[in-house]
């Protein structure tokens, strides 16, 4: 409704652009550079999600390889992040995993693609493609999140556990209908449980989080971990933990479809 009055395109926007990179890539890695300059990685991902069409899906797997053309050399630390029904990978799931491994495949050694957590229906999904493009010989180029509020999260580190795959340790941002925790202590002592396992197992892994009690308990125990927050959010927090050592990476998300994404922003702002 706010992009269809008078000005609201204007004004979403200019809210929008605290946690969104830009519209298109130049705007992208124009962000990322200012990031890289305060000492933090970058996490780069083009928006867009619920794909089912195999066209429009190839047509992302396109960005993406243009995009790792246009990204900066090392030592910049730069990674891509995917979600990937992007990929449509609820309805073409050897097609997604082509598009991830292509991607992958073309990434300096050193990169990787993140894959972003989406509902609990994909997860089977999703977990199944990660693993069949690490099969290819992909695995230090990928990485996968996992979300401490599904009851289920502890089986699927065991099953990357070895493999060579980045985990991202989240604590869940969808509602789902069966086989969570609810958000408050259940969902941050699952969380806890999930960080030990990660770094009991020997799994490389970072933490995404913005809550300052979890993050400060974890880097306890574990204090080399990295520490991955959302572009927009607490970014003192973050340049603060850059001073004390701690590894950090932002998450640069950019493209047309930036709307939906920053009302979820704008959602869990009011607690919603």
């Amino acid at each position: 409704m706010a992009r269809v009055l008078p000005g609201g395109e204007q004004a979403a926007w200019r809210a929008a652009s605290r946690y969104v990179a830009g519209r298109n890539r130049q705007d992208a890695l124009r962000a990322a550079a200012d990031v890289l300059a305060r000492g933090h990685g970058v996490s780069i991902d083009l928006f867009g999600e619920r794909v089912s069409d195999s066209a429009q899906a190839a047509r992302a797997g396109r960005d993406y390889l243009a995009l790792v053309e246009a990204l900066p050399e090392a030592p910049a630390d730069v990674w891509l992040s995917v979600d990937l029904s992007h990929f449509a990978v609820s309805v073409d799931p050897a097609g997604a995993a082509d598009l991830l491994a292509e991607v992958a495949k073309a990434l300096p050694a050193g990169r990787r693609i993140q894959i972003g957590a989406e509902e609990a229906d994909l997860t089977d999904a999703v977990l199944g493609c990660a693993l069949e493009v690490a099969g290819r010989g992909l695995a230090d180029r990928l990485g996968v999140t996992v979300q401490a509020n599904l009851m289920r999260s502890p089986g699927d580190i065991a099953r990357l556990t070895g493999t060579g795959v980045h985990v991202r340790l989240v604590k869940g941002a969808y509602l789902e209908r069966a086989g969570s925790y609810r958000y408050g202590e259940p969902t941050d002592i699952a969380y806890l449980r999930l960080a030990h396992q990660l770094a009991e197992a020997d799994v490389p892994w970072s933490m995404s989080t913005h809550d300052g009690t979890l993050r400060e308990a974890v880097l306890l125990a574990h204090p080399t971990v990295p520490v991955e927050h959302l572009l927009g959010v607490r970014p003192e927090v973050l340049d603060e933990l850059c001073r004390r050592g701690v590894p950090t990476r932002v998450y640069l998300p950019y493209g047309p479809d930036w709307f939906r994404y920053w009302m979820r922003r704008v959602a869990e702002s009011r607690g919603a």
